[in-house]
């Protein structure tokens, strides 16, 4: 009998087995350590056998195939990606960020599924899910972002032959409505920040635009009092804690939750989406409780940007104000003495530490309440208002831009609300332009001699 005559190189094979089963096997190249990588399919029929294999031996043709190997589920998946990836290029906050939204709403949402197996409708479902629990359509987006960012690494490393999160249209964000301070509105809040000891952060804050984090983190070393100018090299931030302890879960057993609250609960009642979920299992916070802890709490970042380090100008009438300020926190130090922790900064507390965030954000408030100006956001009341009051003073775009220190005039647009007040003497301007006002008629009690009239009145005068 003849030998069997070999397949060439690449040819698949196709056969019955012993079991009873058709199977497949496609050579698909080679593994990173030089030996063959053949991939197997099998199926009840050698119809859908063929069918698998031809798909298959597809991706390798068009070079889409995954690389050999087990295919990591998403939550391993994203734990290497935000670890190994995603924490050499993102900021700190922002990596916060991602965290916080994977652990909070991708690991519990579909965690468990292979990123092969990672269907459309898994994500959909999910989505829906969030919304329903009261979450802002723009988080879920956000959720969605983060989730498209890792697929896509995971495809360009053929991990995945394909992103399904490209595949799925996500709920649209409306964007947020601002809320400037009006010109009278701003003068009221300065007046009402002047009787406190911040009121110098106040002006920095709504006068020149400075973000909550860059007016925090400022510090004399960039303040030229001489060229009048404001450096923002560095921003005061809250991070959150990390674990410096070999076993995470074992640090935070105490502060697990196993089970979910009661019904009557009245422990969480400020809670704005009710009582926490009890822990997953294997439970890795808690962080802030670790003895080693790592890499939290208010620390100085840099600004996201090169641009939003740029020097600002300082309006010549705040230039009094900020010596003041300097000397009245060099009397604090001489009072604190061995007290005193020296950061620095600008705007600190009685002790020389730099203001805290949230204590910040809860002045604001008290402001807003003592002045009787409606409710907004910190941003709204600072950097929108800076941009919009720039705006209605005949400054351009351009410039608003660089004072701003945006990257691109787009995003200035959004910082800049229009008045009804200046749109209706746009109007006004306009409709004058195509259709001129009557002017006022001018009645005249001065007789003129040359007219009829007069010479009638004349000539009965003579008789």
């Amino acid at each position: 009998m003849s030998p069997r005559p070999k397949k060439p190189n690449l040819e698949s094979s196709v056969y019955l087995g012993s079991d009873g089963w058709w199977h497949g096997r496609v050579t698909m190249g080679a593994k990173n350590d030089g030996s063959p990588d053949r991939r197997h399919r099998s199926a009840r029929t050698e119809r859908e056998v063929k069918r698998k294999v031809r798909e298959l031996e597809k991706l390798r043709d068009e070079k889409r195939a995954p690389k050999a190997g087990r295919v990591p589920t998403v939550a391993t998946w994203m734990t290497t990606y935000l670890t190994d990836i995603a924490s050499l290029t993102l900021k700190p906050r922002s990596l916060d960020d991602y965290w916080s939204k994977t652990r909070n709403d991708i690991i519990p949402s579909f965690g468990r599924h292979r990123l092969d197996k990672l269907q459309p409708e898994h994500l959909e479902k999910a989505y829906r899910t969030m919304l329903d629990e009261g979450h802002a359509p723009s988080h879920v987006l956000k959720v969605h972002r983060i989730l498209s960012r890792a697929l896509k690494i995971a495809h360009r490393r053929r991990i995945v032959a394909e992103n399904v999160a490209t595949l799925v249209d996500p709920p649209s964000a409306d964007e947020t409505e601002t809320n400037p301070f009006t010109r009278e509105q701003a003068r009221a809040f300065l007046e009402a920040a002047a009787r406190r000891p911040t009121s110098m952060r106040w002006i920095v804050g709504v006068g020149m635009g400075f973000r909550q984090g860059e007016t925090l983190g400022l510090r004399w070393k960039y303040v030229d009092l001489e060229n009048e100018l404001l450096h923002p090299q560095w921003q005061l931030q809250r991070l959150t804690w990390q674990h410096g302890c070999p076993d995470a879960h074992a640090c935070g057993t105490r502060l697990h939750r196993l089970a979910p609250c009661p019904p009557d609960c009245t422990a969480h009642k400020s809670h704005k989406r009710g009582c926490p979920k009890p822990c997953p299992k294997g439970c890795a916070r808690h962080a802030s409780a670790c003895p080693d802890r790592k890499n939290g709490g208010l620390v100085f970042t840099r600004p996201k940007t090169k641009k939003s380090r740029q020097p600002v100008p300082v309006p010549p009438p705040f230039i009094p104000y900020l010596i003041e300020h300097k000397e009245r926190q060099e009397a604090d130090r001489a009072a604190a003495g061995d007290l005193w922790q020296d950061h620095d900064v600008v705007f600190a507390r009685p002790d020389g530490r730099p203001l805290d965030p949230h204590q910040d954000w809860q002045e604001f408030k008290e402001l807003l309440a003592e002045t009787g100006i409606s409710d907004r956001r910190l941003y709204d009341g600072s950097r929108h208002t800076a941009g919009t009051i720039l705006n209605e003073l005949g400054v351009d775009m351009p410039t608003i831009m660089e004072i701003l220190r945006h990257t691109q005039i787009s995003q200035t647009k959004r910082y800049v609300k229009g008045r009804s007040t200046l749109t209706k003497d746009a109007m006004r301007r306009i409709g004058d332009t195509f259709v001129p006002r009557p002017k006022p008629s001018v009645e005249t009690s001065v007789e003129t001699t040359g007219t009829r009239s007069a010479r009638d009145r004349r000539r009965r005068r003579i008789r």
